[in-house]
């Protein structure tokens, strides 16, 4: 049996095209998403190099990180080379990297559009396969003192408990509420029941003086704002 020719493992490359290398000598922002992965994974397999590996596994997620993400440990072992070890190791990663979008989002304290309040919850909600709903309470600044999940159901719809929103809302002084929550789906066109629990609930807030300045639905890349829309 021939062997196999290893000229395309990273070892044989110019120390310039190596990841770590180039990591170390010019700087984590110059490597493509491929290379920082082919660093996570070290090693691919008899056939190609931890960057085409790499290179493999982002073109089966569109190229797109987010989507690389959602990929469960199973899906990541169906690449050759990629056993759990590297499977949880690109896990780890991604959860990383979500998270950190989190902290980020924490300095973002102040609603001043829709858009704010898209970018604060995108990170919870956008890339889920459920539906929850979530209120955010804010003060007489606009400055959000709690972001709250109120519940937590299927792709079809969640239950809200507009008594428990309100009671909340007087716990920690709120006197304005946001309310999101997501469309697995991808839709942005609001239900006829996320029209009537708007409603309900801006009637039931409005007799204790708080107001419902929004109800933002959001998908992975976009939102639909009732506020914006006219709609409250």
């Amino acid at each position: 049996m021939t062997k196999l020719n290893n000229s395309f493992s990273i070892k044989n490359w110019s120390q310039d095209d190596q990841p770590r290398e180039k990591l170390r000598d010019k700087g984590k922002d110059v490597l493509s998403d491929a290379e920082l992965i082919a660093i996570l994974i070290a090693s691919g397999n008899k056939e190609e190099s931890a960057v085409e590996l790499s290179k493999r596994i982002l073109a089966s997620a569109n190229h797109n990180l987010n989507s690389l993400g959602k990929l469960s440990l199973k899906q990541l072992m169906e690449f050759k080379g990629i056993g759990e070890a590297k499977a949880i190791t690109i896990a780890a990663a991604m959860e990383l990297g979500r998270r950190r979008r989190l902290v980020d989002n924490l300095e973002l304290t102040k609603i001043n559009s829709s858009n704010s309040v898209f970018q604060l919850m995108l990170p919870i909600l956008g890339e889920l396969p459920h539906e929850e709903f979530w209120i955010i309470y804010l003060n007489n600044s606009n400055k959000v003192i709690l972001k709250s999940q109120l519940s937590k159901g299927g792709i079809t719809g969640t239950l809200v408990d507009v008594r428990l929103v309100l009671k909340t809302a007087l716990e920690v002084g709120a006197v304005g509420l946001i309310l999101t929550h997501n469309h697995p789906s991808g839709t942005l066109k609001p239900s006829n029941a996320d029209i009537e629990i708007t409603k309900k609930l801006k009637l039931a807030a409005e007799s204790l003086d708080i107001k419902v300045l929004d109800h933002l639905i959001i998908t992975e890349k976009a939102y639909f704002s009732f506020a914006d829309e006219s709609l409250l």
